[in-house]
């Protein structure tokens, strides 16, 4: 992709409602299940234009890997982490059982082989260490923004901890989020694929509508810090790596 369109990437990452919450939501999510250690080694599996890395570095010391040279470029200008090219599964820049936690923040849908690409990810942990990974929900969501996003495949609660589980991580909790919005996106996409609209989703829309949904769509960090919910058009696991004596860590 050219430059531009990482430029563009860049600023919806900082703006976009749905990155906002996110990162508002794996916050709380690490929050929870990162507790007693820190400060961790983290590595963020395909890092794009780098919205993610600040985020992440409350918990500790950050490295990323990203195939893109234009989009690791303005990763890097980020801030003094230490980010590398690299592609899963194969060409993986770090050490066997380097890491305490592994991100993968809407990654592996958009890879051929997502089995081995987490199965690399899970080599790179730490006995004890843990994984984070979203992905997009529910196959019957698929919609023209998949296509867009080249995407290979959207995961239901079920497929996402059998491939954990192929992978020999241990699921620790796994939800769907973006569920207060599931409604009416499901409905959009449901509608524009009668419709035959083919207009992708990736716009900044009006300030008070960019804000209402951030707000929507934030407040579920509350709920998921005491529930798992039922749907949403995303996913979210925590799974742990096995220690050599096969005990989860606290």
């Amino acid at each position: 992709m050219e430059d531009l369109v990482y430029a563009r990437m860049a600023a919806l990452e900082e703006r976009h409602w749905w990155f906002v919450a996110r990162r508002r939501i794996l916050a709380a999510v690490l929050a929870r299940f990162m507790t007693g250690r820190v400060p961790a080694r983290i590595l963020e599996a395909g890092c794009g234009t780098g919205g993610n890395l600040a985020m992440l570095s409350r918990w500790g010391v950050v490295s990323g890997l990203e195939p893109h040279p234009p989009a690791l470029a303005r990763a890097r200008k980020r801030g003094p982490f230490d980010l590398r090219d690299g592609r899963l599964p194969e060409d993986i820049p770090f050490a066997p059982e380097s890491f305490d936690l592994v991100a993968a923040l809407d990654v592996i849908e958009h890879l051929d082989d997502d089995a081995a690409a987490l199965r690399a990810l899970a080599a790179r942990l730490k006995p004890g260490g843990r994984i984070l990974v979203t992905v997009p929900a529910l196959p019957f969501l698929w919609s023209r923004h998949d296509d867009l996003h080249h995407h290979r495949r959207r995961y239901t609660r079920g497929s996402l901890l059998r491939l954990a589980g192929s992978a020999g991580l241990r699921p620790v909790w796994a939800s769907y989020y973006n569920s207060v919005l599931f409604p009416l996106i499901a409905a959009i996409r449901l509608g524009k694929r009668m419709l035959g609209i083919e207009a992708d989703e990736d716009r900044m829309p009006p300030p008070i509508v960019n804000r209402l949904f951030q707000n929507l769509f934030s407040m579920e960090r509350h709920l998921l810090s005491r529930v798992p919910l039922p749907v949403g058009v995303s996913l979210i696991l925590v799974a742990e790596r096995p220690s050599a004596a096969g005990a989860p860590r606290p």
